[in-house]
Parts: structure tokens; C-alpha cells; sequence
């Protein structure tokens, strides 16, 4: 006869979840700990940057050992919620800056908003666990041979890697804190290009599930078959550095000049009218620097998001005169960030956008047939009010607060034999998108060769925001195989090459320029040519799996 009960756990690693079960407070604290360690792993400081995926590793680990010690789902989300709310409260805790120093928002009711929000991302990180832990039931203890703490491992990181996807998918998404992002360094980093983000979101997850079964099994006889994970990770990961000796892409064109200006603009000013002149010329002068010698002179001079902080229509012709005069007298194109208008038969439309001025252009960017970038993927309450959060938006008294959004599919900038891709501030977070605009276009438009950030993080002072940007912009350089160059108001301004090194940074809050030259690309990675598909379908094929044999059948 055969019977499908949960056999009861006796083991040694079952008794000690079970001890720890009867200290709630000891278990939570230990959760909420690893959560507020993860939230450390997502640029350096204050821990180097060598150990962020090793101690991203090891956070989650503790997570995945509590949700399978416990009782079941429900406990097991418990924790993940926890361990979320740790990890969002501290991680993108800079959310209270622009909510309190410049949205004028009380500080206790930012820092409530604040973590209002980390609780509803925490509910990813809880679905993961609940969902980790019910596929387990039966099987979740560590006396089980080799391949079930394999699946048992698997189920986890497709698991966790399933509700990081919707995280970034779900309300236009919010992709900060992704665990693969710890990894644009490490022995994982060069799997960036096969399977993005989310694939390295996968190999971190499974091997925090690898040591969090050898830790359960210690002490049994069974750790022997705990350890085939372990085994099974470090060979990803050596796989991983060998991968790092292939050339995803080629060299396209000649070397291109280009200077990045860092206006370190405060926050408080950028948008103060009786500033607008006196900003606008000390910008200027920035990137009129001359160079070190005539043969140094770039050919492209990028300026960050909103440099210029009016709509185009609005700035009077003679302040716009001086950028005219700048770009002649530099024989260089101006790519500068401003908010633009345009009146179409449906109406006016309201854009964060991005223009060129051309060293031969003897009007402003204000005529038809003008290059122009339109962004395209807003941020919530910063750029565009979800409906019934118009109240919210205006105790925020934030400017520029509701814009239209730009097209899917847009031209790149075409300089020098160079296509450039530009996005604005957190659109480089997504990564699907940004291969979107390297791959070539279905009118047989050309990809992008260099892929153009422009920022300002000002909203969040000198925090971890700046580096945690710089971080994500490393892992789209290595998912596209694509040199990346930000501009940005006050920090990171910075060079990465196509195999995610930064090449120059400039320090943050402090004026000053950038000049480095840039080398085009072109070829296709995995990643670019497939998306995030192929780790989408492993991820569905991994639960199902883990399904099928969710309750052992054993004799009676």
C-alpha cells in the first residue's frame, strides 16, 4: 500500500529548526539581520567590493535555511517578508531624502512611506519562501540523496529568481536591489552576457540554497549529499571565469573623444528660476574646458538629465545662444538632458527627454526634425502619478511630476559612425529594454554601438543611490557587451567598458569633467539576441519539476 503523508523529520538539522521555531524572537532577529546585511551587497562601501557576492551569498543562505526549517508556507513567508523589509528599509533608505529634503514631506511620514514601500517589496521575497517552502514539503529535509538536494536547491533559486522577475515586471516594476546585481563582479559576472541579470539572480540563489542544505546536513550522515550542491556551484562558477575569455563583440569604427560633464548642481538650486542664468553659465564653462592639447578635443560632450531645467520652448533665445556658440567653438555635438514639449494634433505632449546641438545648427532644438530622445520608462510619483496618488504627488511638491512617454522603439543618436542609445536615470535598470535598443530594429535600423546614460540623482544626496547606479550600469555593459557612458549631475559620472570595468569615475558632488575615449561594439550576446526568455522558461521548467516530485511516495 502506498501512502503520500509527510513522513516526520527527526533529524539532527529538523530538531535544531525545531529549537529555533520555539525562539521566535531569536529567529526573527537572525531574518531580519541577513536582510539588512543583503541590503549592504549592492555597491561597495562600507564593505569592499570584492566580498558583495560572497556576502550576498551568504545573507540569503540564512533566509533560505529559516524558510525550509519552518513549520510551513504561511512561517516560511513570514520570514521572507521580513528578511524583505530589512533589506528595502535599508537599501533604498535614500527614498526619504528626496521625499523630506525636497519633497517637503514631514520625516516621519517619509520615513512611513518609506516603509510602506519596503513592505510591499517584501512580498516578493515572501511569495519566493512561501512557494520554496510548500514545493519542499516532504522532501525539504537534508537525509535525501544527492539529486533531491540538487532539485531541493533548484527549487529555491527558481523560486526566488520567479518573484524577483514579477518585482521587475509587475506596476512598471522595480528591478533596485536585485540580487543578481551583488554579482557585476565575481565568479558569476561573466554569465551576464548568456543569461542577464535574473540568470545570475538564479546561480546566487542556488548556491545560497547549496549552503544552506550543507549546513542542515552537518552533522549527519548525510552531508556527503548536501555537499553535490556545493560542488555543483563552484563549477558554475568556474565555468563562469572561463567564460569571461570570450569576445561577445567587436570593435566598431574609430575610437571616439567623448567629455562627460558633472555640473554637481544642488538639488535645492537646479530648479530655483533666479539661479537658472548663473547655473547654466557655470555648466558651460565646465564643458567648454579646453583640452589638454588640440588632438584631445572630444568630439561629443554629454551633459546629465534636466541640465537643462525648463522645457525647451520656454528657455529664451538668448540663453540658448551660448550653447549654439559653445558647440561651434568646440566643434562638438552637445547631448544634453531637458524636458521637452510638443504639440501634436492630440494634444500637447510633456517628455523627459534628451537633445543634440550639432556644431553647424544656427537655431535651438525647438524645429521639426530635430534629434530627440523621449523616455520611456517613467518612474512612479517622480515622472507620472498612478491613478488615485494625485493627493500624494502634490504634499510632495515635486516639479515636473506627470510626463507623457516616449515610443518603444526610437533612433539612436548617429555620430562620427556611431550609434548611441540614450536612456535616462533608472531606465539602465532594466535590462530588457536596454538589449532591446542594441538589437537591431525590425525596419533593419542599426543597434547600439555605445549605450548613453544621463542622471540626476541629486534627489538622493550622497548616498548609496549613486553607487548602487553605477553598479546596475556595470551589469548592462556586460549583458550587451557595450561600452556605457554616464552623465550625471552629482555622481557616478563614468566610463564602463564592454566587459563592465570602469575605465574613469569622476568623485561625487564635485564639478568636473570626464574626457575618455570611447571604442564602439558590435555582435550580438545570447542575452541581447534572446532576453530574458531562455532563464524565464529554465525558471518554469525548474518548478514544475520540483512539483512533480513535491511528495515522495514511499511503502507502508
Amino acid at each position: 500500500m502506498m501512502s503520500d503523508s509527510v513522513p516526520t523529520d527527526t533529524s539532527a538539522p529538523a530538531r535544531r529548526a525545531r529549537a529555533a521555531a520555539g525562539s521566535p524572537w531569536r529567529t526573527r532577529f537572525w531574518v531580519l539581520l541577513a536582510g539588512a546585511v543583503q541590503a549592504l551587497c549592492f555597491a561597495p562601501g562600507p564593505l569592499p567590493a570584492w566580498s558583495l557576492p560572497f556576502v550576498q551569498i551568504a545573507s540569503l543562505a540564512i533566509l533560505a535555511a529559516y524558510a525550509w526549517g519552518a513549520s510551513g508556507p504561511r512561517q516560511a513567508a513570514g520570514y521572507g517578508w521580513l528578511f524583505g523589509l530589512s533589506q528595502f528599509a535599508i537599501g533604498v533608505y535614500w527614498l526619504t531624502i528626496s521625499m523630506h529634503q525636497f519633497g517637503g514631506l514631514a520625516l516621519p511620514l517619509a520615513i512611513g512611506a518609506l516603509l510602506l514601500f519596503a513592505a510591499a517589496m517584501a512580498a516578493y521575497a515572501a511569495g519566493a519562501c512561501a512557494l520554496s517552502a510548500w514545493l519542499c514539503a516532504g522532501h525539504g529535509n537534508p537525509e535525501q540523496p544527492a539529486r533531491r538536494q540538487i532539485l531541493n536547491a533548484a527549487a529555491w533559486a527558481c523560486a526566488w529568481t520567479l518573484f524577483e522577475w514579477l518585482r521587475g515586471t509587475l506596476f512598471t516594476g522595480f528591478t533596485w536591489l536585485n540580487v543578481g546585481y551583488a554579482h557585476a563582479e565575481g565568479m558569476f559576472a561573466a554569465w551576464a552576457p548568456l543569461v542577464g541579470v535574473y540568470g545570475l539572480a538564479w546561480l546566487s540563489a542556488f548556491a545560497a540554497g547549496s549552503i544552506a542544505l550543507m549546513a542542515r546536513a552537518k552533522d549527519t550522515p548525510y552531508d556527503r549529499s548536501a555537499a553535490a550542491t556545493i560542488a555543483l556551484t563552484l563549477l558554475t562558477g568556474l565555468a563562469g571565469i572561463s567564460l569571461a575569455h570570450i569576445q561577445w563583440a567587436q570593435p566598431h569604427g574609430q575610437p571616439m573623444l567623448v567629455r562627460l560633464v558633472q555640473p554637481a548642481t544642488p538639488q535645492s538650486e537646479k530648479f530655483d528660476p533666479a539661479r537658472f542664468p548663473a547655473i547654466q553659465d557655470r555648466t558651460r564653462q565646465l564643458a567648454g574646458l579646453a583640452a589638454k592639447t588640440p588632438q584631445d578635443r572630444p568630439g561629443l560632450i554629454v551633459l546629465p538629465e534636466t541640465v537643462m531645467p525648463i522645457f525647451q520652448d520656454q528657455v529664451p533665445p538668448a540663453l540658448w545662444q551660448p550653447w549654439l556658440d559653445l558647440a561651434r567653438r568646440m566643434d562638438a555635438g552637445l547631448l544634453l538632458g531637458l524636458p521637452l514639449h510638443e504639440r501634436t494634433p492630440d494634444g500637447d505632449r510633456y517628455t523627459n527627454g534628451a537633445t543634440v546641438i550639432r556644431p553647424d545648427d544656427r537655431q535651438p532644438p525647438l524645429y521639426a526634425g530635430q534629434w530627440r530622445y523621449d523616455k520611456r520608462h517613467l518612474v512612479p510619483f517622480g515622472e507620472f502619478i498612478p491613478p488615485g496618488f494625485h493627493w500624494f504627488v502634490r504634499a510632495l511638491q515635486i516639479p515636473l511630476g506627470d510626463f507623457d512617454r516616449g515610443s518603444e522603439r526610437q533612433p539612436p543618436l548617429m555620430l562620427a559612425g556611431q550609434a548611441l542609445a540614450v536612456n535616462i536615470c533608472y531606465e539602465d535598470a532594466f535590462g530588457e529594454e536596454i538589449a532591446a535598443a542594441v538589437a537591431p530594429g525590425d525596419d533593419g535600423s542599426p543597434g547600439a554601438s555605445i549605450l548613453v546614460n544621463l542622471s540626476n540623482l541629486a534627489w538622493f544626496g550622497d548616498t548609496w543611490a549613486l553607487r548602487q547606479h553605477l553598479w546596475i550600469s556595470r551589469m548592462r555593459a556586460l549583458e550587451t557587451a557595450r561600452p556605457v557612458i554616464r552623465a550625471t549631475n552629482t555622481g557616478t559620472t563614468a566610463a564602463i567598458d564592454p566587459d563592465g570595468q570602469v575605465r574613469g569615475q569622476l568623485d561625487p558632488a564635485i564639478p568636473g569633467v570626464l574626457d575618455v575615449e570611447i571604442q564602439g561594439a558590435q555582435g550580438l550576446t545570447p542575452y541581447v539576441r534572446w532576453g530574458n526568455g531562455p532563464i524565464l522558461v529554465w525558471v518554469l521548467l525548474g518548478l514544475l519539476l520540483a512539483w512533480r516530485y513535491r511528495r515522495p511516495r514511499r511503502a507502508s
